[in-house]
């Protein structure tokens, strides 16, 4: 499957070049002509890497990027600018962003920043989540806030899967298969069962929504 691109930038031009490019590389590639488009793109999927221009009306780079690291994303973000002075270069990076790419560029060295961004992004993640919640990977403890959560391994492994697909409605069969290991012993209804004991654990029940006919998601 081709890593996903999302361009943000309202330079039409540029934006309709990086497009070809990107696309041309064999990238699936999106875009957006503003910050208040590309937060809504990126409520609809996450992409693999995330290229942004600071200089943009209303909704600017850096706050795009201070939204997406407040929500727990960790997609990779190239920041575009013309700005190529150290403050704001620190500006950027102190926003959430993982490069700082001066405009103009050359379309060689971009390329090969992507792909540095996405070897990255290939390093198993230490920490997931969503608003509050919080799940470490490497001790195996979740909280919220700053409670910290009594959770079994099951309802971890659980709670991890739900982290791993926010928003998105994770099955029955899903769970089941990645939880218990699709094992003959374990039927659908332990899912529901587990689930259940999560959203008490959670002390908020709407956090995780029954899709009726379908499953479960990660909600806020």
């Amino acid at each position: 499957m081709s890593a996903t691109v999302l361009v943000v930038d309202d330079d039409e031009p540029i934006r309709r070049m990086l497009e070809r490019t990107l696309a041309a590389e064999g990238y699936d590639v999106t875009s957006a002509a503003d910050g208040g488009s590309a937060l809504a793109a990126i409520e609809r999927a996450v992409p693999d890497v995330l290229v942004l221009d600071v200089a943009m009306p209303g909704i600017d780079g850096l706050d795009v990027c201070r939204r997406v690291r407040a929500k727990g994303l960790s997609v990779p973000i190239l920041l575009l600018t013309a700005r190529d002075a150290v403050p704001h270069r620190i500006a950027g990076l102190d926003a959430g962003a993982d490069d700082y790419f001066v405009k103009p560029f050359a379309v060689g060295e971009l390329l090969a920043r992507i792909r540095a961004l996405l070897r990255r992004g290939l390093e198993p993640e230490q920490v997931l989540a969503h608003g509050d919640l919080v799940l470490d990977l490497q001790t195996r403890t979740a909280r919220r806030g700053q409670l910290e959560l009594d959770l079994s391994p099951r309802e971890l492994d659980l709670l991890e899967l739900l982290l791993r697909h926010p928003r998105r409605v994770v099955t029955r069969e899903l769970a089941l298969e990645r939880v218990w290991g699709g094992t003959a012993a374990a039927s659908l209804n332990v899912v529901d069962r587990y689930v259940s004991y999560l959203r008490r654990k959670l002390g908020e029940p709407q956090l995780i929504d029954t899709v009726r006919g379908a499953g479960f998601t990660l909600c806020r």
